[in-house]
């Protein structure tokens, strides 16, 4: 009887994510095919954010270069390293090539480990030039600090919490840097509701919706990137633990 119920629960599980496969309409996916990443999808960071946002506004210690990845066998991998007394890595977006407004948006990665590591998928609203940062609002589907172990923390910025991380979720997972997940947010015009494997962990659906505490009803665009210390990273880093890898497999974007 307790097979049947295994076997029962598993089929039902296993429907409810074709039914919610076909309910979906795949608009963009980037499968890291190739040797290069694509000029028409993607831009590179470079740097450390100066002169503008130095320390790219969180006091990182890395520097972004368009050598520190690569594609091979349908993965990107970001190398972050220590190179003499510096750290580099890969920052990319899709900042004037593809952006989105509503949708479910995922993607497979594996996790580097180790403290003062700071790997993050994450979206910005488009008119951050204009309004600036945090009225654009910020969307964090996958933050992970090595100084946390067996943590994800999926995340919100707005005007209303000044920017800091009120409206989020520290999600305990054990061994979640083993292997690949799958991190996801399920966006509407109520709600933003956050996946780990699958699995709902947080949902932000705040009551009033105005600029200051809503300003999700506008495209976004897509940033992926591994940072180094920092103010959220954390101001120890143990060298060595480098070099160390972020390897992602895809990122889709339904509606």
């Amino acid at each position: 009887m307790r097979h049947l119920k295994i076997k029962l629960f598993l089929l039902s599980f296993f429907w409810v994510l074709v039914i919610n496969a076909q309910e979906r309409k795949l608009v963009w996916e980037e499968n890291f095919d190739g040797t290069q990443l694509n000029k028409k999808s993607w831009n590179f960071e470079r740097g450390d954010g100066c002169p503008n946002l130095c320390g790219w506004g969180n006091a990182e210690k890395q520097r972004y270069t368009k050598k520190n990845h690569r594609l091979k066998d349908g993965f990107l991998t970001i190398n972050i390293l220590k190179e003499g007394t510096n750290y580099t890595s890969t920052r990319i977006t899709t900042k004037g090539k593809h952006r989105f407004k509503y949708g479910y948006v995922e993607i497979r990665a594996k996790l580097p480990t180790g403290k003062g590591i700071w790997p993050a998928f994450w979206m910005l609203g488009k008119n951050i030039k204009k309004v600036g940062w945090p009225t654009c609002g910020e969307i964090d589907i996958l933050e992970y600090v090595g100084k946390e172990p067996n943590t994800i923390y999926t995340s919100l910025h707005t005007k209303a919490s000044h920017g800091n991380t009120i409206n989020s979720k520290k999600t305990k997972i054990e061994n979640i840097e083993e292997g690949f997940h799958v991190y996801a947010i399920d966006w509407t015009k109520e709600k933003i509701a956050f996946y780990i494997d699958h699995k709902l962990v947080y949902t932000f659906q705040p009551k009033d919706k105005n600029k200051e505490t809503w300003p999700f009803k506008q495209p976004f665009y897509l940033i992926l990137n591994a940072a180094v210390g920092g103010n959220f990273g954390g101001p120890e880093i143990d060298d060595s633990i480098f070099p160390q890898e972020f390897v992602i497999d895809y990122i889709r974007v339904y509606k």
